[in-house]
């Protein structure tokens, strides 16, 4: 039987290093579980986490060059991730992203307005516009 992407296997630990843990799956087959993939919360020691011969059950991300499997704990029961559809302003959310031009012509706008804000407080600390003589 074929491993296939985005199947759950269970698999055991034959071992461990600093950045991951080597799982040995069905037919003879290997894959590495990176320390990113171990749990939801940061993990410093995988060791606190995990021992050689632990069984676990870890669902397969891809399949490497080398012909050994990425493999992730942390996904497994997790539906596969799907982007939710933005709200409208008019539903209570963010505006949705305009254009290129529409972004930098807000940008310098935004520059503009605190570049004459930032003009008026050093006038202001001055002590007022300078005059001319003439």
């Amino acid at each position: 039987m074929p491993i296939d992407i985005g199947s759950e296997i269970e698999g055991k630990v034959t071992g461990l290093a600093p950045f991951g843990a080597f799982i040995e799956l069905p037919e003879a087959q290997v894959g590495l579980v990176h320390i990113s993939q171990i749990s939801d919360s940061y993990v410093t020691d995988i060791t606190k986490h995990l021992r050689v011969g632990d069984i676990v059950k870890v669902r397969v991300l891809g399949i490497a060059k080398n012909g050994k499997y990425d493999l992730s704990i942390k996904q497994v029961g997790k539906t596969v991730w799907q982007q939710k559809p933005r709200k409208t302003r008019e539903e209570g959310g963010r505006p949705q992203p305009g254009t290129f031009e529409d972004k930098i012509t807000s940008f310098l706008k935004q520059s503009e307005e605190k570049l004459q804000d930032v003009k008026r407080n050093l006038e202001y600390k001055q002590g007022g516009r300078k005059k001319k003589f003439g």
